[in-house]
């Protein structure tokens, strides 16, 4: 099955979204989100992958993405494969998570893994405005969520970093 965005220059800057299947709210958790970011940071420190923004909302999350050596589409691949299996297990063995069952039910399947949405809605960032335009749309997302009033109160994003509040969980490419 084809998708309307596709990586077509490997090494080009991107705007991405990652969309928990059936739009899930798993990164209320913070051990979850703990996964992803981590996960980032390995992909960044192994991979080559590059972070210039990013928001992590409850469902899906939103980066600008570019890579050094290793072709884009396969860090993503091997991030949201790894995160996949990762989140899962920790849903399974966290002994507190009240929504378990329900969670396992919608993401898990025959024994096979289902957490993210297909594809990654990939747009290739081809000029500084556009770039600009997709930082502030990243940056603006839990204030449109109405999860915070100001964007750079929110700890799940880059944007702390962009105003030089606070030191990004994930390692920021300058720009």
């Amino acid at each position: 099955m084809a998708y309307a965005y596709t990586i077509k220059d490997q090494h080009a800057l991107h705007f991405v979204t990652f969309t928990v299947h059936q739009w899930v709210d798993v990164f209320t958790r913070p051990d979850y989100c703990k996964i992803l970011i981590d996960s980032v940071n390995y992909c960044q420190q192994h991979k080559g992958l590059k972070v210039y923004a990013w928001v992590l909302m409850t469902n899906h999350c939103h980066f600008i993405l570019g890579s050094d050596n290793n072709p884009l589409s396969n860090s993503i691949r091997d991030l949201k494969k790894f995160t996949a299996k990762a989140i899962i297990k920790a849903i399974e063995d966290n002994p507190n998570e009240s929504r378990k069952r329900w969670l396992l039910w919608l993401l898990k399947k025959d024994g096979s893994t289902w957490f993210w949405e297909a594809g990654y809605h990939g747009e290739e960032i081809f000029t500084p405005t556009f770039l600009k335009n997709k930082i502030d749309y990243i940056h603006q997302n839990p204030v449109r969520a109405g999860i915070v009033e100001q964007e750079e109160e929110y700890l799940n994003s880059s944007c702390g970093e962009f105003y030089g509040i606070r030191k990004s969980p994930i390692e920021l490419t300058p720009i």
